[in-house]
């Protein structure tokens, strides 16, 4: 048995592939960015098959759009922000957007009490319970880095708007972690007759 072991294309070579409409590059550059630009799309998008197809139709565009790079700072960067238009594109498109009113004061909620060590996973599932709304905005401030600005002109809203939409998501996902931990906490295990 003979192992082959292949160096992988550098990304340049493999971005200049697909401006070549080399289906060869554009399959690597799919391997290559897919999972976590699923990740993206499912942090907008609850179900997963749906969120499948938007990764999917944004790899589309990013093949279209591939001259539109032009080598400026971080490609993975520009597929993640393509990734997230596409999934606020399906999302507005699907009227998943709730968006509430302005409140002019932001209370900032208390995290003292909240467990420091939680997985990823469960972390990102507690984020897909909040409301469309709320889970829109937190990820793009939380995570993609947005400022209020970009979050209202990206959704159309006003600035105080994302503020406020921030401010409820936090306190809901207070709300949810504090549940969750008060459930870890009321476990009991029964080992050999003992209750720990």
């Amino acid at each position: 048995m003979t192992l082959i072991i292949q160096r992988s294309k550098p990304e340049e070579d493999i971005i200049e592939g697909c401006r070549k409409q080399q289906a060869s590059a554009q399959r690597m550059l799919y391997e290559r960015h897919s999972g976590k630009m699923l990740g993206v799309c499912k942090r907008y998008i609850r179900d997963g098959s749906e969120a499948e197809l938007v990764m999917v139709g944004g790899f589309v565009k990013i093949f279209q759009k591939i001259n539109q790079f032009k080598g400026n700072g971080c490609f993975e960067g520009w597929v993640r922000r393509i990734m997230v238009n596409e999934s606020l594109i399906y999302l507005r498109k699907n009227k998943y957007m709730y968006l509430e009113t302005d409140i002019t004061e932001v209370e900032e909620p208390n995290y003292d009490d909240m467990s420091s060590y939680l997985e990823v996973e469960d972390l990102l599932a507690i984020v897909q319970q909040l409301p469309a709304g709320y889970r829109m905005v937190f990820n793009l401030y939380a995570i993609e880095g947005y400022s209020h600005k970009e979050i209202a002109e990206q959704l159309d809203i006003n600035v105080n708007t994302s503020k406020s939409q921030l401010s409820r998501a936090r306190k809901q996902l207070q709300k949810l972690l504090k549940e969750r931990e008060d459930w870890e906490k009321s476990k009991v295990y029964n080992y050999e007759g003992f209750i720990r």
